[in-house]
């Protein structure tokens, strides 16, 4: 017996990803975060104070890693400007890279992934927003700590002022320490290498290139240690709460998707088996309902045009046999 299928069954066309939504959708979250971490500015003396708050906080724990770290990048060159080229790059082409190959690749863990990334990363822009604060190369110098990025300005395409391109410094906020997304995405990237990677080199990989951005951060007096810390956490935060988000996104994204293919699929129109809005054309009929016309409102429907009498008015059409003959050859 053949199966059929109820209206509004079959749902995999609705909610299958393609690249052409897919980039316009990251592009759209990128640009609102990086316009939001540019608007919340604070003011600069309240940034100073949290990052003298968390200084004093990690001397509390006894936790001191900024500081030998930025000894070494300053003192050996071969490891600060790498260091800043790592800073500078990495998390503008390891991210974005990972997330093109879990779509092309692992496409069934991609929506998943995507969605712990973008709400991890509105969390961060949260955290921006209520606590701005001033990393360790922008503290006055009597904390002790060097600047790298002015520091080996020179080596890069990056100025004296952040980690922007020359010129650019002024379009960046530079007081966005707090927490480290530069830690939360190297940690998404890690995660994704070691759960998708499949392979010894990519698990080692997913491993390392977190625990290396930490270093990096530290080192160059971009971050504090409990930046990074907080960095993880929001990953965390982010990685639960995304099974609630894609709750919310997948139906208002069928939904879009099943209007819009409605809508191309009317103006398309080439593929639709009807061509006259629901009306069929019967035999003797030149266009749609006109037997309606020709038999008025009280007519039987299934009534042919001749049996109208002969008080109704001449088309010009075969009568009868004819007309039935010529239904049949169309």
């Amino acid at each position: 017996m053949p199966q059929t299928e109820a209206p509004g069954i079959e749902t995999a066309p609705s909610t299958r990803l393609r690249w052409w939504t897919e980039l316009p959708l990251i592009v759209l979250v990128y640009a609102c975060y990086s316009a939001g971490r540019l608007l919340a500015r604070g003011d600069v003396s309240g940034a100073v104070d949290h990052g003298l708050a968390i200084l004093r906080a990690e001397q509390l724990l006894h936790l001191n890693a900024e500081h030998p770290l930025n000894r070494l990048f300053t003192r050996e060159a071969w490891i600060g400007v790498p260091a800043d080229f790592w800073y500078a790059s990495l998390h503008y082409l390891v991210t974005p890279a990972l997330l093109i190959w879990l779509f092309r690749v692992r496409g069934a863990h991609y929506r998943a992934a995507r969605t712990w990334l973008m709400t991890s990363t509105f969390i961060g822009l949260i955290g921006f927003t209520l606590l701005p604060t001033c990393p360790p190369r922008l503290l006055a110098p009597e904390h002790g700590f060097v600047d790298t990025m002015a520091q080996y300005s020179s080596w890069g395409w990056w100025g004296g002022q952040a980690s922007a391109p020359r010129g650019l410094g002024g379009m960046t906020n530079q007081y966005a320490a707090m927490p480290s997304l530069h830690v939360g995405w190297a940690l998404w990237c890690g995660v994704i290498l070691w759960r998708h990677g499949g392979t010894r080199a990519a698990k080692a990989a997913g491993v390392a290139y977190p625990l290396l951005t930490a270093i990096v951060v530290m080192g160059t007096a971009n971050h504090y240690l409990l930046d990074a810390v907080a960095g993880a956490a929001v990953m965390a935060a982010g990685l639960l709460l995304a099974p609630y988000v894609t709750r919310l996104l997948v139906p208002a994204g069928a939904a879009l998707a099943a209007r819009v293919t409605a809508v191309t699929g009317r103006s398309g129109g080439a593929g639709s088996p009807i061509v006259s809005g629901g009306c069929q054309t019967a035999a003797g009929e030149r266009i749609p309902r006109q037997r309606e016309s020709r038999l008025g409102p009280g007519a039987e429907a299934g009534a042919s045009p001749t049996d109208a009498g002969d008080g109704g008015p001449d088309w010009g059409l075969p009568r009868s046999s004819e007309a039935g003959s010529l239904g049949k050859t169309r």
